[in-house]
């Protein structure tokens, strides 16, 4: 018995975290709480009841909604909070940051414009050190979690031979070096639509090439709205689309991605659907 309960134990803290991941957020507070508790990452009151969970937002928090800034407020408190429990909140740089940064605010909504004194104020609070730009410039453009390449909008084959590490490495402040141009242009991880937009008979192969070279099993990107509002499995689960369109931008189409122990699920609000998983996972 004291054997039995021992290797219980033992594979209960070999037990990779719950993984939960959001799209495009859009400057919505009011989606984004709703889908974190449809995630079951919050309770009404927004507070965290993850536990360990790793909560990753796959970047487009700013632009075409009210407020920029209060949806990074909830997910900068709610990263203090998941980090106390055990947990983490991860943000991934989304092209519309950038766009910020770099002074490109077409995509501003007036009313995330009026909550600030004027633009210069907004310019201010997008450095480092303001709300909004702490949380820009901490997100990485690539994270690899659980055998799993969480990005914006994909790392093409041609990208992925830069290298998990160096994908990992970027960040906001790296747009300014001439060397990294590439990876911020349009074919860049934050821009590509390939996987989700070409034939399976060209998305597959390239997933393919691209995961292996990176040691991953699957990447799952937002940036591409999938019109029905379902989460998109493609290429035996290799490829996931995870942004369905969450902001009231886009009609407020609730979803969340969910990988535990190597299995992978859409979570909806009509219910959770598991979806297949690359050889070698569970099913």
């Amino acid at each position: 018995m004291l054997l039995i309960l021992l290797s219980l134990f033992a594979n209960l803290a070999a037990a990779e975290p719950r993984i939960v991941a959001l799209g495009d957020l859009h400057a919505d507070p009011i989606a984004a709480r709703n889908v974190l508790q449809l995630a079951r990452i919050t309770d009404k009151s927004g507070q965290w009841i993850g536990g360990n969970t790793i909560l990753i937002q796959t970047g487009d928090i700013t632009d075409k909604g009210p407020s920029s800034r209060e949806v990074v407020r909830i997910l900068s408190t709610l990263q203090h909070e998941a980090r106390a429990a055990g947990g983490d909140v991860i943000g991934v740089l989304g092209n519309h940051e950038v766009l910020n940064l770099d002074g490109h605010w077409r995509g501003v909504d007036a009313r995330d414009l009026g909550e600030f004194k004027d633009k210069a104020a907004r310019i201010r609070d997008l450095q480092p050190s303001g709300t909004m730009g702490k949380w820009i410039h901490q997100s990485p453009m690539v994270v690899l979690r659980s055998e799993t390449i969480f990005v914006h909008g994909g790392v093409s084959a041609k990208m992925a031979e830069a290298g998990i590490d160096k994908l990992t490495s970027l960040t906001a402040r790296d747009r300014l070096k001439t060397q990294n141009a590439a990876f911020f242009g349009g074919e860049g991880p934050m821009w590509y639509r390939g996987y989700l937009q070409n034939g399976e008979n060209q998305a597959c192969p390239e997933i393919e090439r691209a995961l292996t070279m990176l040691g991953a099993r699957r990447m799952v990107m937002g940036h591409t709205t999938q019109g029905d509002g379902r989460i998109k499995s493609r290429c035996e689960g290799k490829i996931i689309g995870i942004d369905t369109g969450i902001s009231g931008h886009s009609g407020r189409r609730y979803s969340a991605f969910e990988l535990v122990d190597g299995d992978s699920r859409a979570i909806h609000p009509d219910g959770t659907t598991d979806l297949p998983d690359p050889p070698g996972h569970n099913n």
